[in-house]
């Protein structure tokens, strides 16, 4: 089911990977008239330069000058993409939640007055499911977290998408789409967990190997525009197909895993963020015990997406696009081999 072409666009959070990137792909296609790229602060000048056409609008999304900027400009269909993970790069909780919570709803009340706002679209994440012992082997849309989240990202994300089922209700005639994004990973996004998996030795929990479910920066852009420019509303997963576990992942990235007791991990995380080296949520931390598999076929059969790159090949691609550097060189690790079947051979 799909409506024309959006006429103009406004996408929230452009200084980031995903809202400028979005925006710049959105102002290379000529049939849609005018994009608009909001934040609180400009993009870097290349991803500035990047997005070509479209339009800068430094705004708040918290101030209700938000509604001028939507009804002056006629916007038909609206991005939020500035949902923010890390604390640390938005100035701290509390500011983080006043740009999630807050910021979403004085968005969500522009939307509402304006008679232009045909579509909105709200990048969540999967974290809304939460993780836990007792979580099923994969969620579907319609499953429940059995621990709903405490605070963090995820309780905004899932207090965001409950203010949008309110407005789906008083806006019936605007077409809603959430995507909950798994975690990202590739060559060029700076995510938490890619600074994770780029320590020199990786902290993980004694006793526990999380199976993790990515996906490529790319596909989460496609995904991104696809719902931007098509009628699809509804919740849908967007992960890539497959698992790592994180001993595995972390192999894969050449890197050592170091088992700390549980007791341990919530004062290694805090050294880690004291450092600035890792900004660990406890959310993440759960992620990192547990882990989280979610079911596509709704982003497949319903949304009309197949994502291109696999969990694995998505964690390689990182790892080759940032050059990681193992701990144990390949040499090294040949050498250790040798010996060891060499140890084995003088045994028997």
């Amino acid at each position: 089911m799909d409506r024309p072409t959006p006429n103009v666009v406004l996408v929230t959070g452009v200084s980031g990977f995903l809202g400028g990137h979005l925006a710049a792909r959105l102002a290379a296609d000529p049939a849609i008239d005018r994009v608009l790229g909001v934040d609180t602060v400009p993009p870097p000048r290349d991803l500035l330069k990047r997005m070509g056409r479209a339009e800068f609008v430094r705004a708040d999304i918290r101030n209700p000058l938000i509604a001028k900027v939507i009804s002056s400009a006629n916007v038909d269909t609206v991005v939020h993409a500035s949902l923010s993970a890390s604390p640390a790069s938005a100035g701290g909780r509390a500011t983080m939640k006043e740009m999630n919570v807050i910021g979403t709803m004085q968005l969500l009340a522009a939307c509402q007055k304006a008679t232009s706002v045909r579509r909105v679209v709200l990048k969540s994440t999967t974290a809304v499911y939460g993780s836990s012992s007792r979580d099923p082997a994969v969620f579907d849309e319609a499953i429940g977290a059995k621990d709903l989240p405490s605070g963090g990202y995820a309780k905004d994300a899932a207090e965001i998408e409950g203010y949008l089922r309110g407005f789906s209700r008083r806006r019936p005639d605007v077409t809603t789409t959430v995507l909950r994004f798994a975690n990202f990973i590739g060559p060029r996004m700076d995510t938490v967990l890619s600074r994770y998996f780029a320590l020199p030795v990786v902290p993980t929990v004694l006793g526990y190997d999380a199976r993790i479910q990515l996906l490529h920066e790319e596909d989460g852009l496609a995904v991104l525009e696809r719902a931007a420019t098509h009628e699809l509303p509804g919740v849908f997963n967007v992960a890539a197909h497959g698992v790592l576990m994180l001993s595995q992942a972390i192999r894969r990235a050449g890197k050592i895993a170091v088992p700390v007791p549980s007791g341990a991990v919530g004062p290694v995380s805090r050294v880690l963020r004291g450092a600035r080296v890792v900004d660990f949520s406890p959310e993440q931390m759960r992620f990192l015990n547990f882990g989280r598999v979610v079911d596509l076929t709704r982003l497949i059969d319903d949304f009309g997406f197949e994502p291109r790159w696999t969990t694995t090949q998505a964690f390689d691609d990182f790892v080759r696009g940032k050059a990681l550097a193992p701990v144990l060189g390949p040499e090294r690790i040949a050498s250790l081999e040798r010996g060891v079947l060499g140890l084995a051979r003088s045994l028997r």
